[in-house]
C-alpha cells in the first residue's frame, strides 16, 4: 500500500473551523492542522516568530508544509522567511482578500475605502476581539475615535448561520455604520489549499 505524503498545516486560529471542515470533506488523513492564537493579529509583528518557531519544530516531520496564513500585517516579513524556507502561504493580504477573492475585494475597498470587514470569526468573537480589546467596553466615547472614518461594515460570511449575521449586523449598529452582507464561501483559501495539496500530497509511490 503506498504511503501518503505527511501534511502540515500551520494556520490562523481564526481559521480553524474551515480547514477542519475542508480536511473532513476531502478526506485529507494526510494532514496535520495545527492554529497558532488568533489574538497574534492584534499583535501582527509577532506572527512571523510564531510561525518561524512551529516551522524550526517541524523540520524534518513533514513532506509539505502550508501556512494558513496571508500577509496579514506583517509587512513582507512572512514572505521573507517562507521564501527562505521554500514553503507556501494562502494568497493575499488578509484573510478579508482571500475569502471575498482579490479581484471582488479590490472592488469593495475602490467603491469605500472606509470599510471595516467581518468574517464569521471575526463576528462571532466582536466583543472579545474588538469592542473589548479596543476599551470600547469602558469607553464607549472612544467609538467615533476608532471608526470616525468608517462608513459602512461588510460581513463576508463563510456559512450560512442567522445567530452569526444577526451579531455582525448588531455589531455595525453599535459601531454606528451601515451594514452590508457578502455570503464568501471560503474563497481562494479553499482553492489554494486544494492546489497545494494536489500538487505536494498526492499518494507517494512505495519504492
Amino acid at each position: 500500500m503506498p504511503d501518503r505524503p505527511q501534511v502540515l498545516v500551520i494556520a490562523c486560529g481564526a481559521l480553524a473551523r474551515e480547514y477542519l471542515d475542508l480536511i473532513e470533506r476531502n478526506g485529507w488523513d494526510n494532514v496535520t492542522l495545527e492554529c497558532l492564537p488568533a489574538k497574534l493579529h492584534n499583535t501582527p509583528k509577532l506572527i512571523t516568530e510564531a510561525v518561524r518557531e512551529r516551522l524550526d519544530r517541524a523540520e524534518g516531520s513533514f513532506d509539505s508544509i502550508l501556512v494558513g496564513y496571508a500577509d496579514c500585517g506583517t509587512g513582507g516579513h512572512l514572505d521573507a522567511l517562507l521564501d527562505e524556507r521554500h514553503i507556501k502561504r494562502l494568497p493575499g493580504a488578509h484573510c478579508y482578500e482571500f475569502f471575498a477573492t482579490s479581484a471582488v475585494f479590490a472592488d469593495l475597498h475602490d467603491a469605500e475605502p472606509g470599510t471595516l470587514y467581518l468574517t464569521d470569526y471575526l463576528a462571532k468573537h466582536f466583543d472579545r476581539l474588538i469592542w473589548e480589546t479596543l476599551g470600547l467596553d469602558r469607553w464607549p466615547e472612544l467609538r467615533d475615535q476608532y471608526f470616525g472614518n468608517y462608513t459602512r461594515l461588510i460581513y463576508l460570511s463563510q456559512i450560512e448561520d442567522p445567530e452569526i449575521y444577526a451579531t455582525a449586523q448588531e455589531a455595525a449598529d453599535r459601531l454606528g455604520l451601515e451594514f452590508a452582507h457578502l455570503p464568501t464561501g471560503y474563497g481562494e483559501m479553499a482553492e489554494a489549499t486544494v492546489h497545494f495539496m494536489d500538487r505536494h500530497a498526492s499518494v507517494r509511490p512505495t519504492v
